[in-house]
């Protein structure tokens, strides 16, 4: 086993692809501890050595205010996001090579349609308690 050379909390998923995101894949997705090693990404039972990444994104986001990052990892024929606190080990050289952008989250047609829901519901709410009922 190699040395750790960081360890943060992450949500991941192999369920979004390409896309930089906001959807209900999100709300289940796995939920652990992301070592960086000095061979290899691992997030419980998902271990991808650096040798075999195609391709690796640092989109550095921001939700409500709130700055963070999504690595998307491409390996052979899987794609793995992970969704990461802001921190200043990201903003350093890392043991892979990685393209950095700005990325700019989307929202899913699942992810608009609760919010729709939501904030009906609470229109109403706020309504019929204006009303008295």
């Amino acid at each position: 086993m190699s040395k750790v050379l960081h360890r943060c909390m992450t949500k991941a998923t192999t369920a979004e692809g390409e896309g930089v995101r906001r959807s209900l894949n999100w709300a289940v997705s796995r939920r652990g501890i992301l070592e960086v090693r000095e061979d290899a990404l691992a997030c419980g039972d998902w271990v991808i050595p650096y040798q075999e990444i195609e391709e690796a994104v640092l989109y550095s986001v921001s939700q409500a205010f709130i700055p963070g990052y999504v690595l998307m990892v491409r390996t052979r024929g899987v794609i793995y996001q992970f969704g990461l606190n802001w921190g200043r080990y990201w903003g350093r050289e890392l043991p892979f090579p990685v393209r950095r952008e700005k990325g700019k989250l989307g929202y899913s047609w699942q992810s608009v349609a609760v919010r729709v829901a939501f904030f009906g519901l609470l229109g109403y709410w706020l309504w019929s308690r204006i009303r008295g009922e």
